[in-house]
């Protein structure tokens, strides 16, 4: 139909116009006021305590420990069930998670501005490898880490970014392809040329060599430190492309280790879900698929606007480390991206396929008469709360979310 056409030719384009900017990182209260005590926001669709799988179980007991709700986690977990917490996603909040992805009122979050539509989009700051709260670590060292990150290196990136006037993602995320990353699974050229960024900024605003030796050396090590931040790049893009009239474009895509769930423009802020899928991938040693769990994170935003899966081909490594096959293969994996989007990116482009740009946003109509479901990259968490991460792999969205949602929207546009 030409309506639809034009509809999602408008969503596309307001994707591919954004500008977006990391301009600050600010204590969530401050982001976002209508958080409150005992608020958790979470990855994925909505879900309440007693669906919840183990990892996402373990990320909220720990947090409620974090924040001084619970005198330690046993405590936690004997008032998460009795309904102490109220639980939203964090996409109801303008705001992305990594994997359980915990947002609560003191954890530092980085801010992205899209300066062409004027709104912001919000992520916490990555963790690091290792036992982490976002694949539902919650120890004694997780906890120390967070504290950490609230008190000396959320403030420190907050200084630095305002000295700097922030910092321009678009151009970053293009030479980041260049040099082979996807911005999912790989994000170790994207981290680099940040770090390059801000660490004059972060000497400049900083008084004690101490405290800036520590944030330096956190984010050198952290390979995956750009990531959270083109989470919130993501969510900045797609939310002006929220609620058009026609479109049939995919505007989020999320699991919470449970339910998968999508949003399309022209159907609002409806979710539609779907049991989440199990990744294939490569385990770390001494784990396996028996130990997995399900997919989860708000991660798949990145997706959702061209990059991490559909962007395979500008980082042929990867396919290897998520067990996605030999790296020639991953040239494939963004041709058939190519099969269900709506466009391209001509800003993001990837070299090994003569600078054709990056596949962009998804129709769930295309999904649906193609049969072929968005892949994702991802990281594995065992199933087991407090134990961490344990592997990385790909994954694909279910195709009854697309199914469901075309009939959603066939009826919203009149269509039998």
């Amino acid at each position: 139909m030409e309506k639809i056409e034009k509809a999602n030719a408008e969503t596309l384009q307001r994707m591919l116009a954004g500008e977006p900017v990391l301009v600050d990182c600010i204590p969530a209260g401050e982001a976002i006021p209508a958080l409150e005590k005992g608020l958790i926001l979470h990855s994925g669709p909505p879900i309440e305590w007693a669906r919840m799988c183990g990892p996402m179980r373990g990320a909220v007991t720990g947090i409620a420990v974090f924040e001084g709700w619970a005198a330690d986690l046993a405590d936690a977990e004997k008032k998460a069930a009795a309904g102490a917490f109220r639980f939203a996603p964090n996409h109801h909040y303008g705001a992305v998670g990594p994997m359980t992805g915990m947002t609560t009122l003191s954890q530092p979050l980085l801010v992205v501005e899209n300066k062409k539509f004027r709104n912001r989009a919000y992520c916490a700051i990555n963790e690091g490898l290792g036992k982490v709260m976002r694949f539902g670590g919650n120890d004694a060292e997780v906890l120390g880490r967070l504290a950490w990150m609230r008190d000396e290196l959320g403030p420190a990136l907050g200084r630095a970014l305002r000295d700097m006037g922030g910092i321009p993602l678009k151009t970053l995320i293009a030479r980041g392809l260049s040099m082979g990353d996807e911005m999912h699974q790989r994000n170790i050229a994207c981290s680099s040329l940040l770090l390059r960024l801000l660490a004059p900024a972060l000497a400049r605003t900083s008084k004690d060599t101490p405290p800036l030796e520590r944030c330096l050396d956190f984010i050198g090590r952290n390979d995956q430190f750009f990531l959270n931040i083109a989470m919130a790049m993501g969510k900045a893009i797609t939310d002006p492309a929220r609620g058009i009239e026609g479109s049939s474009v995919v505007t989020a895509m999320c699991r919470n280790g449970t339910d998968f769930g999508i949003r399309v423009s022209g159907t609002g802020d409806t979710w539609f879900t779907a049991p989440v899928e199990m990744p294939d991938g490569l385990y770390f040693p001494g784990y396996s698929e028996k130990d997995a769990n399900p997919d989860m994170g708000d991660s798949a935003i990145v997706e959702t606007i061209g990059l991490g899966g559909f962007a395979m081909a500008a980082a042929p490594a990867v396919a290897g480390f998520v067990g996605a096959g030999p790296a020639s293969e991953a040239a494939n994996f963004t041709r058939r991206m190519g099969e269900i989007t709506a466009g391209a990116n001509p800003e993001w482009t990837i070299p090994s396929l003569d600078y054709a740009g990056v596949p962009t946003g998804i129709d769930i109509r295309r999904v649906v008469e193609t049969q072929i479901a968005p892949t994702i990259n991802t990281g594995i968490a065992h199933r087991q709360p407090g134990v961490g991460q344990v592997g990385a792999g790909v994954v694909k969205a279910p195709m009854a979310c697309f199914e469901t949602a075309l009939v959603a929207f066939a009826e919203k546009m009149g269509v039998a």
